[in-house]
């Protein structure tokens, strides 16, 4: 279950894109810079304007994927969506649009999404005029977007991949929102959504470095569960293991795979405490979504006005960041996409059978283009997969000898032909008859 040969191939070999073969720190540095550079980025800010507010940052983002997509023969096809949203942080209402970069697999339907998003803000959340840097937050996010589009355009993969610059996430999640509807309007059958949102720093607010790891924040039970779901799941025991859960995990695998890279901690609640992002509209609608964040935030660079106060420098500038771990964060987020758009879906369903017997019997929803699946099972005092077997295409049930179901928790991931593997979809009781 952990990094596969291809997976690898799609960081170390060469691509069509450019001669760099792993995320390049100095590259996402002139990126994040850039977007600085337009002064603000606030929701609210001109449009229009040629050099400066949101629309002229939308539009530069754009003609980066277009070059990008030039050089693998127009391989990525650059769009917006758009839409007016009203509230109380856009009371006379404001369009949000959303820059998308779709990257066509032998799947058009199904998809994987990594996305940042592009806007900034001050402290004032209604200021749209001061200049707002926004390097941390969320320009890094934007510039790994871009930094993992030069990576894995030139490469083939099986699902779709769509690279998401996201608009009005600091005016109530509005792109997350957009983005999230627009893919259930397209019935895209979403295999991941991968938001990074400041992944930049590594220095916290009390002065501590943090460099080893990354947080990957993922829900437990989902969201969509009404209750009678709800308590199905915790019958099963499945409250770690909802779709969001399993890709966090299943980064969490991809991330140890790479050497000198990060640890990918796996936060189990949705984000952080009391807190939000733009994964959270996917969640709503049902889509396995998680939030990368970095280790330890700097509260002083989020959300300020530029300033110095009592020897304290104020301000979410690009000399706050640190590139070479932006470049960790970045590897593994490629890493995790190249798996998932390489493996087929995760089945729908996995159905245990076993009460008050020595052997548990599983069956599962066949995987349109699997080559294979993967049991997987653990204790169930662990909370990672500890032992697997793998059954070959065409086969949808299976008998764990001498695996006693009070005591484990199964799962299922379908295989690729190249060996990698989906999500894990986590086993429940089958209907009574």
């Amino acid at each position: 279950m952990r990094f596969s040969s291809l997976v690898l191939a799609a960081l170390l070999l060469p691509t069509a894109v450019s001669a760099q073969t792993t995320p390049d720190a100095a590259r996402l540095k002139a990126d994040v810079s850039k977007l600085v550079s337009f002064g603000t980025r606030h929701t609210l800010s001109d449009p229009s304007h040629p050099t400066r507010g949101i629309g002229a940052a939308r539009r530069w983002y754009a003609d980066e994927m277009k070059r990008i997509g030039a050089r693998c023969g127009d391989c990525l096809q650059v769009s917006t969506i758009e839409r007016v949203f009203t509230n109380d942080r856009a009371p006379k209402g404001v369009n949000i649009v959303d820059v998308l970069a779709i990257q066509r697999g032998r799947d058009p339907n199904r998809v994987v999404i990594v996305q940042g998003h592009i806007d900034s803000r001050v402290t004032d959340v209604m200021n749209f005029t001061s200049d707002a840097p926004g390097a941390n937050d969320d320009a890094s996010g934007v510039a790994l977007v871009l930094e993992a589009a030069r990576l894995l355009s030139g490469k083939a993969f099986d699902a779709t991949i769509v690279y998401a610059a996201l608009s009005g996430e600091e005016q109530g999640l509005l792109g997350g929102t957009l983005l999230a509807e627009t893919a259930k309007e397209r019935g895209w059958k979403v295999t991941a959504v991968l938001n990074n949102d400041i992944v930049g720093n590594t220095v916290g607010q009390n002065g501590t470095r943090v460099a080893d790891r990354v947080r990957v924040f993922s829900e437990g039970i989902r969201a969509i569960e009404g209750v009678p779901e709800q308590l199905v799941r915790r019958g099963n025991g499945g409250e770690d293991d909802g779709p969001s859960r399993a890709l966090a995990k299943a980064i969490d695998h991809v991330a140890q795979g790479i050497p000198g890279g990060l640890d990918a901690f796996v936060d189990r609640r949705p984000d952080r405490f009391g807190r939000g992002g733009d994964h959270e509209p996917f969640l709503r609608l049902g889509y396995p979504a998680v939030r990368f964040s970095v280790g330890v935030e700097n509260y002083n660079q989020q959300h300020q006005d530029l300033r110095t106060a009592d020897g304290v420098e104020y301000g979410d500038t690009v000399d706050k960041m640190d590139f070479p771990y932006l470049a960790k964060v970045t590897a593994i987020n490629v890493g995790t996409i190249a798996r998932l758009a390489t493996a087929p879906a995760a089945p729908d369903e996995v159905l245990l059978r076993g009460a008050l017997g020595s052997d548990t019997t599983l069956s599962w929803t066949a995987v349109p283009g699997a080559a294979g699946y993967r049991v997987h099972w653990r204790r169930n005092d662990k909370q990672d997969w500890t032992d697997h077997r793998d059954i070959p295409a065409g086969a949808t049930e299976t008998t764990l000898k001498d695996v006693i179901v009070d005591d484990v928790f199964i799962g299922v991931s379908a295989l690729s032909s190249s060996g990698d593997d989906s999500i894990v979809t986590f086993g429940g009781r089958a209907p009574r008859r």
